[in-house]
């Protein structure tokens, strides 16, 4: 069997040493490389390329946000996982803006961090349950606060199918395979949806549909 090789990034060696002996008590997880730092997780991600890279969203030298970019930019194939105290919806953005898949609170971290590596392995996402209820809670209080419709319910059938694809990380060529759609077809309706919508990118997409329970 495949092991998933990680790399951890936290500059609190207490955590950093508790999810390793987590991760390592999984035979098919192993830690490649350790950092203490966002400087030194960009450099040891380069040197071991692992497949999956947990980083902490407050660390020195170069802040987790910051250290996923760069580590996405040049390992694109590298899924990243966010550790962070911060449960509001713009951290959360920020970190799927820089290339992160999976956002992760730490004080659930012990619990989720299984499940959450292999979620972002396998190429999906991944929330910490609290952030998923904050953002549905957020979502049905805002939808009642203007008394508007729901935007979920302007989409077709198609669009709802090819929304459930795109926040499962599928790209267009892909996804025109699933369907048996040409790209032309399938660039048309995700055009639709982004106008429909009214969201922009592909970070935006997401967060929608957690908030939407799409992805549960």
């Amino acid at each position: 069997m495949k092991q998933i090789r990680i790399l951890l990034a936290d500059d609190h060696t207490v955590m950093r040493r508790g999810l390793r002996l987590l991760l390592e008590s999984h035979p098919e997880f192993g830690v490649v490389a350790e950092a203490s730092d966002g400087r030194q997780a960009v450099e040891q991600a380069e040197a071991t390329e692992p497949d999956v890279a947990v980083l902490d969203i407050a660390m020195p030298n170069l802040n987790g946000i910051e250290a996923a970019q760069r580590i996405n930019a040049a390992l694109p194939n590298t899924a990243i996982v966010i550790l962070s105290m911060h449960s509001d919806e713009g951290y959360v953005l920020r970190a799927l803006k820089a290339g992160a898949k999976g956002y992760l609170l730490k004080d659930s971290a012990e619990g989720d961090l299984i499940d959450a590596i292999q979620s972002v392995y396998d190429g999906k996402t991944f929330f910490s349950p609290e952030i998923t209820k904050m953002l549905m809670e957020d979502y049905v209080r805002e939808i009642r606060t203007r008394g508007s419709d729901d935007s979920y319910d302007l989409l077709t059938s198609r669009e709802k199918e090819i929304l459930q694809l795109l926040v499962e990380l599928k790209s267009n060529k892909e996804i025109a395979h699933v369907l048996n759609l040409s790209l032309y077809t399938i660039e048309t309706h995700r055009r639709n949806l982004h106008e429909k919508l009214n969201l922009h990118s592909l970070p935006e997409l997401i967060l929608y549909a957690v908030r939407k329970g799409v992805t549960l």
